[in-house]
């Protein structure tokens, strides 16, 4: 089974009342503490743009730019720190988005800290929608009054599933965030030139987002300063937010494999969309923190950062470095084995990690990284790495055992690693290391 089954008691629904109106998400939590079904209670002070972040996070959900790509998945949502972080993936996975409401837009109690699923059906949808820019709306993430059962039998309503490739999605795309550098800051006005510049159609190839004097545009060639968008069209997505956020943060990695667009909304509220480097490449394959994995920490060293970040709930990882007297290497290692399990977030615009609280299962981290089980299944079997040489400048060539085939792997030294199987030869090291090299490298190196 690759899939983590979720099941809600009753659909979530947006009750209309004399009193107002309240808006009821229903949640199932894979790693719900006994007898905590409800997550937060209160009011949204500014329920009109909240509805528009929430009906904007639908539409990516729905989205899908790969046609043989899956159907929809409801949305997750996390409630710690003061905040609830709406998280969800386009259903190709090659679209990330977040809706963080903060202290600013709530006006509520904290009943417990959780992530969960949450049933964004479509008649729930359709009310958001509708509502208007004075409307109060209560908003309550699960039930207050009645205790999910988790027992065969007790649920009623329909079932849902938080895939695999989400959780490999959560990982890759909080890797790409951590490292990810501020390339420009527009004011509300270039937001809406910017939805005005997104080309018509369908980008069948590389965009480049330039600031050209004080507009923002689009170009089909690189330049200094420039943010690698690829696939521009899905940036159409934002559409209903970017004339009203009150500024737009433009991210984007060193090489250009992937960017991060964050909308201040005002009051508290917070939009973030991340896309892949290319369309037809979800999150879920792209394999960015395999280098990061590869040496294995002590399992109690990764339980005990778990029971503290849980606790905390967030957390810099510099400061964090600093205040234990640990190497940054060693906390990098920490929290890609967390966010390899699907429990880190990471927030760009206070540029800090964040706690999901799903299971902690450590055997997750192989599961969920086939390249990394395979490198060490490599490793433990007789003969299937072998040392050739070593050459000038510290590089080392091996021979590592493939499918009915060697193939040759040149790894250390300046120079990235090489290697002649389908895989290295199809990304050029792009989408995270194959097998052979992580299995040559945790030999020799």
């Amino acid at each position: 089974m690759s899939d983590f089954a979720y099941a809600y008691a009753h659909p979530s629904t947006l009750e209309h009342s004399p009193e107002g109106n309240k808006l009821s998400l229903a949640a199932y939590a894979e790693d719900a503490p006994t007898g905590a079904s409800c997550f937060f209670w209160g009011r949204l002070r500014d329920s009109w743009l909240a509805a528009r972040g929430l009906t904007t996070l639908a539409k990516v959900v729905a989205s899908r730019f790969v046609p043989q790509s899956a159907v929809l998945r409801d949305p997750i949502v996390t409630a710690g720190a003061g905040m609830l972080r709406f998280e969800a993936f386009s259903s190709c996975n090659g679209v990330y988005a977040r809706l963080d409401l903060g202290p600013d837009a709530l006006d509520g109690e904290f009943l417990s800290s959780g992530t969960t699923n949450v049933d964004f059906n479509e008649p729930m949808v359709n009310a958001l929608a509708r509502i208007s820019r004075t409307e109060p709306v209560l908003l309550s993430v699960g039930d207050k009054e009645v205790v999910l059962e988790r027992a065969a039998g007790k649920v009623t309503e329909r079932k849902v599933a938080l895939p695999e490739r989400w959780i490999k999605g959560l990982t890759a795309v909080q890797g790409y965030l951590a490292i990810m550098e501020e390339k420009m800051a527009l004011s509300r006005v270039q937001a809406v030139q910017l939805v005005q510049s997104i080309p018509a159609g369908t980008a069948k190839s590389d965009f480049f987002l330039v600031l050209r004097g004080p507009r923002p545009s689009f170009a089909p060639v690189s330049s200094p300063g420039a943010v690698r968008v690829g696939g521009v069209h899905r940036l159409r997505l934002l559409e209903g937010l970017l004339p009203l956020c009150e500024g737009l943060r433009v991210f984007g990695t060193a090489d250009g494999q992937a960017s991060a667009f964050v909308l201040a909304m005002g009051g508290g509220q917070e939009f973030m969309l991340a896309l892949s480097a290319e369309v037809n490449r979800g999150f879920s394959g792209e394999g960015n923190q395999l280098d990061t994995l590869m040496d294995e920490l002590p399992a109690e060293w990764i339980v005990g950062a778990n029971n503290l970040f849980r606790g905390n709930e967030t957390f810099n990882p510099m400061l964090f470095a600093m205040e234990n007297d640990l190497a940054p290497a060693t906390v990098d290692r920490l929290c890609a084995s967390l966010s390899a399990m699907g429990l880190l977030g990471f927030d760009l615009a206070e540029n800090h990690y964040f706690y999901r609280r799903l299971p902690f299962k450590m055997e997750r981290i192989l599961k969920l990284n086939p390249r990394l089980k395979n490198a060490r299944a490599l490793l433990e079997a007789v003969d299937d790495v072998q040392l050739v040489g070593i050459g000038t400048g510290g590089r080392t060539e091996a021979r590592v055992r493939g499918t009915g085939v060697w193939h040759t792997v040149v790894v250390g030294g300046t120079e990235p690693p090489r290697c002649t199987c389908p895989w290295f030869t199809g990304n050029q090291g792009q989408r995270g290391p194959c097998k052979h090299i992580l299995a040559a490298q945790m030999r020799f190196l």
